[in-house]
């Protein structure tokens, strides 16, 4: 989390800048999130897909990606006047898991994005912010000709704890991406609260 304050003319006025990740597994939509909200150019590290990934990386479903992260996207989105996300969007692939706690380092929450064709896909990042005690809701990607599962259904499959949120977008549509970001601040400005008070209490 960054805290930026500058001077204006009728007193002083401060600026919070939230670090987020986006994460989730192969091909689940992380890229197109960060570079569909970003209000700036998107930082992005994508590479072509090689014939020597091939044996590692599993595009069953996701036939069409041609690229792939390699290191992290980069984002920045005002949610309102004095509130800027910035965004990490992690690389997917298991050989690049050794970044994630670089990335994680400070970060307020995190999107876990899930493909319910590959649901089993964004157990890693489940597992990962949970273990953590990471803030983070599961965004499900709802890619065309999908099977449509209710936030219900898809919280049960994946065994999330009691009030992690479950929310539809399209993470190709800013106002989507951007209403996954504003439930996920609320959410953990919830739980981060609720840690403060019990560690006064």
């Amino acid at each position: 989390m960054v805290s930026e304050h500058s001077d204006a003319s009728d007193g002083e006025t401060t600026a919070l800048a939230l670090k987020i990740l986006v994460a989730g597994g192969f091909g689940v939509g992380k890229t197109t999130m960060v570079g569909a909200v970003s209000e700036i150019r998107p930082l992005r590290t994508e590479e072509l897909l090689s014939e020597a990934g091939q044996l590692v990386d599993d595009t069953g479903g996701v036939d069409q990606k041609v690229t792939t992260t390699v290191a992290m996207d980069f984002g920045r989105i005002t949610i309102r006047s004095g509130l800027s996300l910035y965004l990490f969007g992690t690389p997917g692939q298991d050989r690049f898991w050794f970044l994630w706690d670089e990335l994680s380092q400070g970060a307020l929450g995190a999107v876990v994005l899930a493909d319910t064709r590959r649901l089993e896909d964004c157990f890693p990042a489940v597992d990962y912010f949970e273990h953590r005690h990471i803030p983070f809701v599961v965004a499900v990607n709802c890619f065309a000709g999908a099977r449509t599962y209710g936030a219900h259904d898809v919280s049960r499959a994946l065994d999330l704890d009691s009030g992690t949120p479950v929310v539809l977008c399209d993470a190709r549509d800013r106002d989507s991406g951007k209403e996954v970001l504003i439930r996920l601040v609320e959410y953990a400005g919830r739980m981060h609260t609720a840690r403060l008070l019990d560690s006064v209490g």
